[in-house]
């Protein structure tokens, strides 16, 4: 069987980017370490067996594997013009990674956003009011920081309102 020309890689064969700035040199697990601080033994349960729990499950795994994954892919990326995907060769097979394989992949909601500078999304007073418990502004929405920040003085905080800060 013959082998369908391929667009050329991006990174010539043997020159692909070196690991050291691959995911795992990059991921900071401050936040997920003061997130299971703040939350109770039941909500850090509930929080793993929620769509966001792939990301706790990535931490305890030690996220090794993933990061591996991930330089691969990007070392033997094709070259292609689609903005939103990533063609790797694995092997001599063209693999696609896109949006639509990350939504299945962790389950979380990876719809179109037509304008990235100004996603909407409604700015309820609930929201405003919460954001102020946070304090943050909300144009600006909170930084890694000010979640931190909050996570360390939510103790007192209702259920609800610690279950929204996790989220």
């Amino acid at each position: 069987m013959d082998i369908p020309e391929l667009p050329r890689r991006i990174h010539t064969l043997g020159e692909e980017p070196p690991a050291m700035n691959s995911i795992s040199y990059h991921t900071c697990w401050t936040l997920h370490t003061a997130l299971k601080k703040a939350l109770h033994d039941d909500e850090y349960e509930e929080l793993k067996e929620s769509k966001l729990g792939v990301f706790i499950k990535f931490q305890e795994l030690g996220f090794d594997w993933a990061s591996r994954l991930v330089h691969y892919m990007l070392g033997f990326q094709l070259d292609i013009k689609k903005k939103y995907e990533l063609w790797s060769l694995v092997g001599p097979q063209p693999v696609r990674f896109a949006l639509l394989e990350f939504e299945n992949l962790i389950g979380l909601n990876c719809e179109y956003i037509e304008d990235l500078e100004r996603p909407h999304y409604v700015v309820t007073k609930g929201l405003t009011s919460f954001w102020g418990m946070l304090g943050v502004q909300v144009e600006a929405g909170p930084s890694t920081q000010e979640i931190i920040a909050a996570f360390e003085r939510c103790e007192g905080w209702s259920r609800d309102d610690r279950k929204r800060l996790r989220r």
